[in-house]
């Protein structure tokens, strides 16, 4: 019976589908390693032979230059193939983060995603790049040198032999410290990234309240502390380049000293007796020796670079797999699906996060208010109503049908979802209610009594507002939200506290807009706290307590 593969694990298996093309990278690169073994030996003949006074011969420096060639197009196939792979990887891993983010029931916040998806995946690319190139150079070409060295002399592969397995000890001590120090490292970066996109989004408010020093004050703190832990990057990094060097640099002095006092006849050991081959070390085995000890020790100093760049992609691993282990609570996939018919709804024994939601029947085109103090649950009735999160336990039946994975996208596409938070996408204002859709706006804009807010604006629908409505008020940008809700023409609303923070006249706005697309035949959920919204649904559900 054939054994199965081993599966990739760690930052292995974030390349996985790329490592069929690394590894034909990484072959390469040893190919265009091991090409110096013959390149150096005619070099020492030719360099030899110049001692003694003769002129190396036209097909020896033909073949030094045919091999040199040979390697360098060796090389540069194995390190494009190695780029070109490892940004595949990058893409995919982004790709990846991405949907898996927005399939959680309570993805990152926009900031610490950003940082993720951008900056911390990117350090998968140079462990792709370099890694798997290194580690195959470091398993063939040191063997291969030290085999010539042996052949030649004894002495020489001893020296090689002391010197080499010291380093990988020494760099596998250095990388469990620089393990731990790159993945705080990568923790103070998503850290950064969410303070910096969610101070940015309130710098109007801290204007407004003067907190611009508090401000400064933290990301002080905060860049500072970054500062301290690249650092400490950087300085494990250091020591073990120093301690490589070290080794290194005494490893190729002694070969040196040996072959030096060798030729000078100063020493009479560390070859091989006569009468086994190779006896007396010669000029031209000895710059043979001093040729390939340096290139001994750089497939050394290649792992030493990608064994950092390890460490930081295992760190990388170790945040994707959390991220991964996340239970994705979303039902469905999230892509486009034809509405299904229907548009009533029934909850039975449902719980989530320990809160037990009362029951509810809300027949086609029937409206109700979802009361109850601040973290309550009402919000989170209204995800698992809409299929962006789903219950621990308990039965949600939509449209005469439990809702499951396989109808939730074609549930949602009959929704319309008012978050309370507005949010506009980096497109124009008739981008953001269309939403990819070809119609006129204007019917629903007008609904949404929201016609006005776009004749004020500059640019009308071809205006690009911020993030989160820069240059509309908070209740202009809630009725752009209810006219994006309006232009789907759904069955059935679901709106999270759409008269929250605003005016009474803003507020009594938005209820009308509302209170007419219900009349129109669209059912309507709403959780809030206004009594002057919820007294105008046909029913009152109380979440969390009594109603206040």
């Amino acid at each position: 019976m054939a054994r199965r593969a081993k599966e990739p694990t760690g930052a292995m298996a974030l390349l996985q589908d790329e490592l069929p093309a690394l590894r034909r990278a990484a072959q390469g690169s040893v190919v265009a390693g091991l090409l110096w073994l013959p390149q150096a030996w005619i070099a020492a003949q030719a360099l030899a032979a110049l001692l003694a006074g003769r002129a190396p011969g036209p097909l020896a420096l033909a073949l030094f230059l045919a091999l040199a060639a040979l390697r360098v197009i060796l090389s540069h196939r194995a390190e494009r193939g190695a780029q070109d792979a490892a940004l595949a990887a990058v893409g995919r891993l982004r790709a990846r983060l991405l949907t898996r983010e927005s399939l959680l029931a309570r993805p990152l916040p926009a900031g610490q995603a950003a940082s993720l998806v951008q900056d911390q995946a990117e350090v998968l690319r140079p462990y792709a790049a370099r890694y798997l190139q290194a580690s195959a150079r470091l398993r063939a070409i040191p063997a291969a040198i030290l085999a010539a060295s042996f052949w030649i002399a004894w002495a020489p592969g001893l020296i090689l032999l002391v010197a080499g397995p010291a380093i990988p000890l020494f760099m596998a001590l250095i990388g469990q410290a620089a393990g731990r120090a790159s993945r705080r490292q990568l923790d103070q970066m998503g850290t950064m990234g969410g303070m910096l996109a969610d101070r940015a989004a309130a710098l109007p408010d801290v204007r407004l309240m003067g907190a611009g020093q508090r401000l400064v004050a933290e990301f002080t703190a905060s860049a500072d502390e970054l500062r301290r832990r690249t650092m400490r990057v950087l300085t494990i990094a250091f020591m073990s380049s120093g301690v490589l060097e070290l080794f290194a640099a005494l490893g190729v002095a002694m070969m040196a000293v040996f072959c030096g006092f060798s030729l000078l006849g100063q020493l009479g050991f560390g070859t091989w007796p006569a009468a086994w081959g190779n006896g007396p070390l010669d000029p031209a085995h000895a710059l043979f020796l001093l040729l390939i000890a340096p290139e001994f020790f750089q497939p050394l100093r290649d792992f030493a670079a990608a064994w950092h760049d390890r460490a930081a992609a295992e760190s990388l691993a170790a945040v994707v797999a959390e991220r991964q282990g996340q239970a994705a609570r979303m039902a469905g996939q999230g892509g486009p699906a034809r509405a299904l018919p229907g548009r009533a709804v029934r909850l039975r024994g449902v719980t989530r996060h320990g809160i037990r939601y009362p029951d509810l029947d809300l027949s086609a085109g029937a409206s109700v208010a979802l009361v109850g103090p601040s973290g309550a649950g009402k919000t989170t009735l209204l995800r698992m109503i809409a299929g962006l999160e789903q219950p621990d336990a308990g039965l949600i039946e939509v449209a005469g049908r439990p809702l499951r994975p396989a109808i939730a996208d074609a549930w949602r596409a009959g929704l319309g979802w008012m978050a309370q938070a507005p949010h506009f996408l980096d497109a124009s204002l008739r981008e953001n209610l269309l939403m990819g859709r070809a119609g006129d706006p204007a019917p629903a804009l007008s609904a949404a009594l929201a016609d006005g807010v776009v004749a004020n604006l500059s640019e009308g629908l071809d205006t690009r507002l911020g993030e989160n409505g820069a240059g509309v008020s908070g209740g202009e940008a809630r009725r752009l939200m209810l006219a994006r809700v309006l232009i789907r023409a759904p069955g059935l609303i679901l709106a999270d506290e759409p008269t929250a923070d605003l005016d009474a006249d803003t507020a009594a706005q938005i209820t009308q807009a509302l209170l007419a697309a219900h009349a129109a035949g669209a059912g309507l959920v709403v959780a809030t706290h206004d009594p002057a919204l919820a007294v105008r649904m046909g029913q009152r559900l109380r979440i969390g307590g009594l109603d206040a």
